[in-house]
């Protein structure tokens, strides 16, 4: 499955815009560290870019969220276990589990593009690239900040020998990079 399917498929199931441009960070964020691990970029931010196609309808459902997601990808022909397994990994309440470091890279990066479009939007200029890493590792010490940016699965990027403030930066450069997509 090459992006610009992958994006239809994104623009047909998913209405909410603010999803839409979480799911594009995750796959900035995606490509990103494959280049930085020496991986396959267009794998991983494929993963990145469809990991949350099924939230509409699974939201209340956190166990079938993913499952759903993958069944669809492999209606619409896609046939890359590794990808589908990320997909499902990056949500444990389905019962799926980690098993490498491309599930670990979306697991952890899916909770950090929440906390780096806080940052952006508490901004008076709503603007991406203001944000600072110095005000991003402070925002991520305040756990009243960003509620739903979970904390604990962001710092996993240490499995990854990513330490965390080099994966704030990371994180932070690759959605400055697409700002104009993300509407920041």
């Amino acid at each position: 499955m090459d992006r610009e399917h992958a994006l239809r498929l994104v623009r047909e199931r998913v209405s909410n815009e603010n999803l839409v441009a979480h799911m594009l960070a995750t796959e900035a964020i995606m490509g990103a560290l494959a280049e930085r691990l020496g991986e396959d970029r267009e794998r991983w931010a494929l993963a990145g870019l469809v990991h949350d196609l099924d939230v509409a309808e699974t939201a209340d459902l956190m166990e079938v969220h993913g499952r759903r997601t993958v069944e669809w990808l492999r209606a619409e022909g896609l046939d890359d276990e590794a990808v589908l397994q990320a997909v499902l990994a990056h949500n444990p309440a389905n019962g799926s589990t980690i098993a490498s470091r491309f599930d670990r890279a979306l697991f952890a990066a899916d909770p950090l593009t929440g906390l780096i479009m806080a940052a952006a939007l508490i901004r008076p200029e709503k603007r991406l690239e203001l944000v600072e890493l110095k005000s991003l590792k402070k925002r991520f010490k305040e756990p009243s900040f960003a509620r739903g940016a979970r904390r604990e699965d962001i710092a996993t990027c240490e499995e990854l020998g990513i330490p965390l403030e080099e994966f704030l930066a990371l994180g932070l450069q690759s959605m400055k990079g697409i700002a104009g997509d993300l509407g920041l």
